[in-house]
């Protein structure tokens, strides 16, 4: 999935409807780097912090040294969640071969259908630096979704999105496209909260919209 170069984010819900806690975890952390990392690899740690523990820990003092890999257990469980519902590397590449080879107003449609999907209401723009925008938990974010097939996306586009969304006072702006985020873009999105949807992104959006193969 996007804006994520920061920091990481993990999203927890209580299963008795308390509302979403939000806990920030600084990019180079260890748990931060876990989560981006393959699931099975914390809960590798935490059996070997369990089976160190066995062995060198006196008997009295064992069940709480194995249990020092509890938070590990979990970052393994979050990982393993967010994972299992990313498309593959694969289905990645699939995806952006059938999204380059479409027509604008069929891309367009498969947008506002993933948006709708979502619970948004999707409208169009007339600007030459968005197509789109909608409201999300109260806030106005502007798309720019027109250029996706671009083999780059560079720093002024990214600038012509971030005065659109000044202009019309929106709240965010997400950037659509399939290629390759320049550096300078990259920074730029960082510093102004801009939402790059690439390829991996839209892979997972529209996955019920593309072909199965």
């Amino acid at each position: 999935m996007v804006a994520g170069d920061i920091i990481d984010t993990i999203e927890a819900s209580s299963l008795t409807g308390v509302p979403r806690l939000k806990f920030k975890l600084p990019k180079n952390s260890l748990f931060a780097i876990l989560l981006r990392s393959r699931w099975w690899i914390s809960f590798a740690i935490a059996g070997a912090l369990a089976l160190v523990a066995m062995a060198l820990l006196p008997e009295s003092f064992r069940a709480v040294g194995a249990l020092s890999g509890f938070p590990f257990i979990v970052i393994g469980v979050l990982a393993l969640r967010r994972q299992w519902r990313l498309p593959s590397d694969t289905e990645i590449v699939r995806a952006a071969q059938a999204l380059s080879g479409l027509s604008w107003p069929k891309f367009n449609e498969m947008l506002e259908a993933s948006l709708r999907a979502d619970g948004q209401i999707p409208s169009p723009v007339r600007a030459d630096a968005a197509d789109l925008e909608y409201v999300s938990a109260g806030n106005r974010v502007l798309v720019c979704a027109r250029r996706w097939k671009s083999a780059r996306i560079g720093l002024e586009a990214l600038r012509a999105l971030d005065a659109a969304r000044r202009e019309r006072d929106a709240t965010a702006a997400v950037y659509v496209g399939l290629g390759e985020l320049t550096e300078p873009a990259r920074r730029f999105a960082q510093q102004h909260g801009i939402a790059i949807w690439g390829a991996a992104e839209l892979a997972h959006r529209l996955r019920a919209q593309l072909p199965r193969t």
